[in-house]
């Protein structure tokens, strides 16, 4: 077996290397665009929902979700329409998610992506519709033949990322996330909360381009390998950015996880060993791409930049 190619350097101060920076902004665009035509613009008199769909969803964020989605998805040479609306869905859902997770029931946080949360700027039941509307339409985009020409894929979309959302993932990880505020866990115990809390979606967003491209098995189970590992190595760095990072820095309260007693690998190893950890899994990921070859470049480079980074 060949070595898998190196992981691309990160830039300085957590900023991406040059030619994964212009990646992450080309796509950005691209599903910013998307969700502006798919997000319904704000009549009748249930426009003050649609109003908060847009606030929770334009405009900010890291579109990291989207970006793994496209690239996948240029791996087969996916229909960049087709490709962007499946990327604009999981942006939607994650939207959702954040805007749910803010909630005075559940983290009861002002501030998300430097501005107001979604409860702040509208209200709580707005908040809460809001988050309902973008998960069903996210579901809604999947199924619809714009997405795809085979029902089949289309289902297969709908199934994995049902799967990935639902109690035996991204809501079961929350679940057990606020049920164990305050108790230590085990550093398998944080391992399996955040591979359902984050990790799942973004595997799901990974694998997503396999199954638009109807793509063999084992290249999926590759991408969804390499989204698994990507996605542990995000969260170590996200807890990491809330323990040591600013407010300014992450746009969102920095602190809250240890104020709340929230279980991290990071109050569990230290920072130091749990920096190593991230990046032990972003080498792994990367590993998981040798199949692809220099098309995946930029999956690598985002492998290394999901850890480095500032924000």
């Amino acid at each position: 077996m060949t070595k898998p190619p190196e992981l691309a350097p990160a830039g300085a101060a957590g900023e991406p290397d040059p030619a994964l920076k212009a990646a992450l902004a080309a796509a950005a665009s691209r599903v910013e665009t998307a969700l502006d035509t798919l997000l319904l613009p704000p009549e009748g008199p249930e426009a003050p929902l649609f109003e908060a769909m847009r606030y929770a969803t334009l405009g900010g964020g890291k579109r990291l979700r989207a970006f793994l989605v496209l690239e996948s998805a240029a791996l087969f040479k996916v229909n960049a329409t087709c490709a962007a609306r499946v990327a604009a869905a999981v942006e939607m859902l994650h939207a959702y998610s954040l805007v749910h997770d803010d909630l005075p029931a559940m983290d009861d946080d002002d501030l998300r992506r430097g501005r107001p949360s979604t409860h702040r700027a509208f209200d709580e039941a707005t908040a809460i519709l809001a988050g309902d509307a973008l998960q069903t339409r996210a579901f809604e985009i999947l199924a619809e033949p714009d997405t795809h020409s085979d029902a089949q894929a289309r289902a297969e979309l709908v199934l994995a990322l049902a799967h990935a959302a639902g109690g035996r993932g991204m809501v079961g990880g929350q679940m057990i996330d606020m049920a164990t505020e305050g108790q230590r866990l085990s550093e398998a115990e944080i391992g399996r909360l955040q591979a359902l809390k984050t990790g799942r979606l973004i595997q799901f967003s990974a694998e997503a381009g396999a199954i638009l491209g109807r793509a063999p098995h084992a290249q999926r189970q590759a991408l969804a390998w390499y989204g698994r590992d990507v996605g542990a190595a995000f969260q170590i760095a996200d807890d990491l950015l809330d323990a040591l990072g600013t407010t300014e820095e992450t746009g969102k309260t920095a602190g809250k996880d240890e104020a709340a007693g929230k279980a991290t690998l990071v109050a569990v190893l230290g920072p130091e060993r749990a920096r190593a950890q991230a990046l032990l899994l972003a080498e792994q990921a990367a590993s998981h791409l040798e199949m692809f070859g220099e098309a995946a470049g930029n999956l690598r480079a985002l492998a290394r930049f999901v850890v480095a980074r500032r924000s």
